[in-house]
């Protein structure tokens, strides 16, 4: 993600928008799945298994801290050093972190590496679906519709400003690349946002967002290298519709979307809202196992790293590929 918000003294950010800027950077994603699944607490564990530099770290967990998603605690025997516990706020972003790990493992090259998920009651192992917690079904985004104030858009892309953020050296578990391309930065989280909405046409995004011809095509042509979008017709018929990898995203901005409800309780109506058209109301998301149809909370699943058994086949299979010639 290329911003992040400063200058306390412009108007209060839009709850969407510090929601989108929080957690919308591969490193803030991959110090939270360390907290969750390693259990990982100290600044000393997070340089070492993600390679940040110490300053960059510092500021990631202290963007947290102020948000409210982990605590800081003096270690009993070092006073003076602290341990980052995730608060109530913290552990809700377990359902984003496993939407994230979901669309990874079904969208990208090297889902296949990453930790299964397992649900404990069942031994389902794999993606949930996503459901309505309201009544009780499955979710598309084909199953709901989006309701956009008159100046929603605006407030999002325009909320604050923002300063670029410090480049993060990559170590191999931070595999967030792919889906940074749709929720990395404002105006890509906006234009996948309003695909999912139904937006098809080039005039209609830029109606909506008041965005220029040159950046919006810029971040259409950038959705369409990332397999996020796919360009169809041409001249003024050409329209940008999701692909099934661009759909698969839905999850992901409904857990963000109702997420940033819980995080800013007492702020303005943010004028988005996805409205489930089965039962009628505003959707809740939830997760549901694909093996038993039972609703997920977060004790009831655990992650389990790949075997190596599974790791070695997969390799054989990679090198068999890179030595089959095309047809």
């Amino acid at each position: 993600m290329a911003d992040e918000p400063i200058d306390s003294g412009q108007p209060a950010q839009h709850p969407v928008t510090a929601t989108f800027d929080l957690l919308g950077d591969r490193l803030t994603l991959t110090i939270l799945r360390h907290a969750f699944v390693n259990h990982t607490r100290r600044f000393n564990q997070w340089i070492e298994r993600t390679g940040a530099p110490p300053a960059v770290l510092t500021a990631r967990l202290t963007a947290l801290v102020d948000a409210g998603v982990f605590v800081r605690t003096p270690q009993a025997a070092a006073p003076d050093r602290f341990d980052y516990l995730l608060t109530d706020l913290g552990m809700a972003t377990w359902e984003i972190l496993v939407s994230v790990w979901s669309w990874q493992r079904e969208w990208t090259a090297e889902g296949a590496l990453h930790p299964d998920l397992v649900h404990d009651a069942c031994g389902h192992r794999g993606p949930p679906v996503l459901m309505c917690r309201g009544c009780g079904r499955t979710v598309t985004p084909r199953d709901t519709d989006v309701d956009l104030g008159d100046d929603a858009l605006w407030r999002f892309t325009s909320s604050g400003r923002r300063r670029a953020r410090a480049p993060v050296a990559a170590r191999t578990d931070m595999r967030f690349d792919e889906v940074m391309e749709a929720i990395g930065d404002r105006w890509s989280a906006t234009v996948t946002g309003l695909a999912l909405a139904g937006v098809r046409r080039f005039s209609a995004f830029r109606t909506a967002m008041n965005m220029s011809p040159t950046t919006l095509t810029e971040r259409l042509s950038r959705l369409c290298d990332a397999e996020i979008l796919r360009r169809s017709g041409d001249g003024a018929g050409r329209e940008y519709r999701l692909t099934p990898r661009g759909r698969a995203l839905f999850a992901i901005y409904a857990f963000l979307l109702s997420w940033s409800a819980l995080a800013h309780p007492g702020a303005p109506e943010p004028g988005l809202r996805i409205r489930h058209r089965e039962c009628g109301a505003d959707l809740v998301p939830a997760l549901r196992c694909r093996g038993c149809d039972a609703r997920l909370e977060r004790a009831d699943v655990r992650f389990e790293p790949v075997s190596q058994p599974v790791l070695e086949r997969l390799a054989r299979v990679a090198d068999q590929h890179l030595l089959t010639p095309p047809h």
